[in-house]
């Protein structure tokens, strides 16, 4: 377990909160696992009913920890990061994401794999896997262009263009919306409207809207972690990195 991901149990919710808002909960190897055991135990304690994923802090999660991320072998489909989009695709339990502040990267692409996302008008969204010499991850080259459609997409992943909650909503990243301040609220009301209805009933209902999808999804990861691995190993992501953390452009060579 990571000490940056909070998880508690209660009266059906499995409630998992992103514990790291000195770093704007970036995400490190350590908090991957802890959120990959978390989703993929939900499933096998019989208890679990809905699961919930939210950000402390200003914001839900500002995408990689990079200098983290960097020193683990991606190539390695037991590292935990995959382990994660793993179960993501293949869970059986609805998931409720409650979203704040920047969702920087996998902050958004996780968003792909939840059943419902509630968002407050702080949102504010955005893929820069490309600006990092990097290409998308979790199933998003796949899912993103079915959701918004190919245009919108190569705005998000080739232009790396960020966007706000009336975008989000407008192409159905997010179900639901409140004001700053009702997020709380709102998840509560969104989680006790899901508790009441008939569970196995809610469990197959969930299970047919994903029906034929995971395989999919889980095939399209492969493909985008063999591409993911091998640009980690170029001069090119070097570079780009490099420039991130001096707060400069990258030297792009033609």
């Amino acid at each position: 377990m990571s000490e940056h991901v909070r998880v508690e149990k209660s009266g059906g919710v499995l409630a998992i909160t992103l514990a790291r808002p000195e770093r704007r909960n970036a995400i490190t190897v350590a908090m991957y696992g802890a959120l990959a055991d978390a989703i993929a135990g939900a499933w096998e304690d019989g208890e679990t009913r809905v699961i919930t994923i939210r950000g402390e802090g200003q914001d839900f999660a500002a995408g990689n920890d990079l200098a983290d991320f960097l020193d683990a072998d991606p190539r390695d489909e037991d590292i935990p990061v995959w382990r994660l989009l793993r179960a993501l695709a293949e869970r059986e339990i609805p998931i409720v994401a409650a979203v704040h502040g920047n969702c920087v990267g996998i902050g958004t692409t996780m968003l792909l794999h939840c059943d419902l996302v509630i968002a407050d008008d702080s949102a504010r969204f955005s893929m820069p896997f490309v600006d990092l010499a990097l290409v998308p991850e979790a199933a998003s080259s796949l899912l993103l262009p079915r959701l918004a459609g190919r245009r919108r997409a190569a705005r998000y992943l080739l232009l790396c263009e960020p966007f706000g909650a009336d975008e989000a909503s407008d192409i159905g990243l997010v179900s639901h919306r409140c004001p700053p301040g009702a997020l709380d609220q709102k998840l509560q009301d969104v989680v006790s409207a899901l508790l009441a209805k008939p569970p196995e009933a809610l469990r197959l209902t969930q299970s047919l809207l994903r029906r034929g999808a995971p395989e999919e999804i889980l095939e399209r990861m492969k493909v985008e972690s063999t591409l993911f691995a091998e640009r980690l190993a170029s001069q090119e992501v070097k570079d780009a990195i490099n420039a991130f953390f001096e707060k400069r452009k990258p030297k792009l060579e033609a």
